[in-house]
């Protein structure tokens, strides 16, 4: 009998399915994403090879239907899941810009930011300030001020926190609506530096300040605690420890009742995972918000409470599987017998995700998208910096100086987290959409990465 080897896979295997109800998190490559009749990845029915040609690279392409789509599909869940009113808020932090604040605001939601900056962002972008809430463990003087003229809702983290609201409010002559940030104690199986839960962590007050900070709070004329606020992570792929939250929350919602304050809403956080590599497989955002909503439900009627208003904080979910990093290959460099480097023209300054978090990606050809996988390279960043690098051991097509290689599921915290390392210039960013690519983040010059330097006269010469 003659063995015959299997053929070896191509980057097609990382296309999305065509199902209607697809949830983006639970893809690799945007929704959009298809092989076109030159063999190049097409995303929103732009080529990439050529969004290279036009705007250059590294380039972040950023897929607004999938962005649209994980909208879409956090709202209308609760929508359909909860019986009280409900709020989607999208966790800015994972990438706070104009435009994808205004596509988030546009499909009805509000946005979370944690400073003066991100603030800004949002409102520039048309977002309501009822509807942005302001978080953050040591918000400034100024950015309170910031806030409270603006009229957002603000998370308070800490007793120094509340006593600034309270006394900026009572100069400006407003009143104030809060939430209460506590930590729930509720473990997760994730990197230790994004785990937020747990007792020991920098955000939040201890659960058994409650009866304290809401006693505090029933005293304050500038202050309305409108709701309690818990996150207990991020990546998540179990139910089971929202389910927990859920019953946590609504305990201290009906505390704070019973100290005779105005409560009216649940912010359950986000934290749904999504699907970086072939390992990873995260609920769908339909499925998430289900058993959240049902957890809620079945508490507040074991308590005997009123559905409050519940809001919840989708960063990662919403924004990270819709885009792709697009890089030039340079050259390369074998180490006979233990790897192959390949170098690209981006690297830890534009995804400090794997040097950080020692995050893995997945990686592909994009113009040869049908050639089988067939070796095996290490993807080196151009950072003088021996750890860069974005992908050890990675399977792609044979790779040769000047194609285009792309890194899929880099929209969250990939240009939110990005630097001038080695006085390398942030890449530009591309919205697409049916065919339409609009520049949403102008690459930066090197005029831009000077214009701050200041010499002393003394030292010129």
């Amino acid at each position: 009998m003659v063995s015959i080897s299997a053929p070896h896979p191509d980057s097609r295997q990382y296309l999305p399915s065509a199902t209607p109800d697809a949830s983006p998190n639970q893809h690799i490559l945007p929704l959009t994403a298809k092989v076109n009749d030159r063999d190049c990845l097409e995303i929103g029915g732009c080529d990439v090879t050529e969004l290279v040609q036009q705007f250059g690279s590294p380039l972040y392409i950023l897929d607004e239907q999938s962005v649209r789509i994980a909208c879409q599909q956090y709202r209308d869940g609760w929508q359909k899941y909860y019986p009280g009113e409900s709020l989607v808020i999208y966790a800015s932090k994972a990438w706070s810009c104009l435009a994808v604040c205004a596509i988030a605001g546009s499909e009805d939601l509000g946005i979370d930011v944690v400073s003066g900056g991100e603030i800004l962002t949002a409102i520039k972008a048309g977002v309501s300030a009822d509807k942005i809430y302001f978080h953050g463990n040591n918000k400034s003087v100024a950015e309170l001020e910031l806030a409270i003229s603006k009229n957002c809702r603000i998370i308070a983290d800490n007793w120094l926190e509340l006593e600034n609201i309270a006394t900026i409010a009572s100069s400006m002559g407003k009143n104030v609506p809060v939430m209460v940030r506590l930590t729930p104690g509720i473990e997760c199986h994730t990197h230790e530096y994004i785990r937020t839960g747990h007792l020991d962590s920098k955000f939040g007050f201890d659960p058994n300040q409650l009866d304290e900070v809401f006693g505090w709070l029933s005293q304050q004329s500038a202050i309305t605690c409108i709701g309690v606020h818990a996150h207990i992570g991020s990546q998540i792929f179990e139910q089971q420890p929202h389910q927990d939250l859920a019953g946590v929350m609504v305990e201290w919602y009906k505390l704070a009742l019973s100290h005779g304050l105005p409560i009216s809403e649940i912010n359950v956080g986000g934290g749904l995972g999504i699907k970086y590599t072939e390992a990873d497989d995260p609920q769908s955002i339909d499925e998430w918000v289900k058993n959240v909503a049902t957890a809620l439900k079945i508490a507040c009627d074991e308590h005997g409470i009123a559905y409050p208003r519940v809001l919840s904080e989708p960063g990662r979910s919403l924004i990270g599987s819709s885009c792709v990093t697009a890089y030039t290959v340079g050259g390369n460099k074998t180490v006979p017998g233990i790897r192959t480097y390949i170098s690209i023209d981006g690297g830890m300054s534009d995804n400090p995700r794997p040097i950080t978090y020692q995050s893995q990606y997945r990686a592909m050809i994009a113009n040869k998208m049908s050639a089988p996988m067939t070796e095996t390279v290490t993807i080196a960043g151009k950072h003088c910096e021996s750890g860069d690098i974005l992908i050890k051991d990675a399977q792609i097509a044979a790779a040769v100086p000047g194609d285009i290689l792309v890194v899929p599921a880099t929209g969250a915290y990939n240009y939110s987290m990005s630097s001038n390392y080695n006085r390398i210039t942030r890449p530009a960013a591309v919205l697409v959409n049916n065919g339409e690519a609009n520049i949403i983040i102008q690459r930066e010059s090197y005029h831009d990465l000077l214009r701050f330097d200041r010499l002393p006269q003394r030292l010129i010469k």
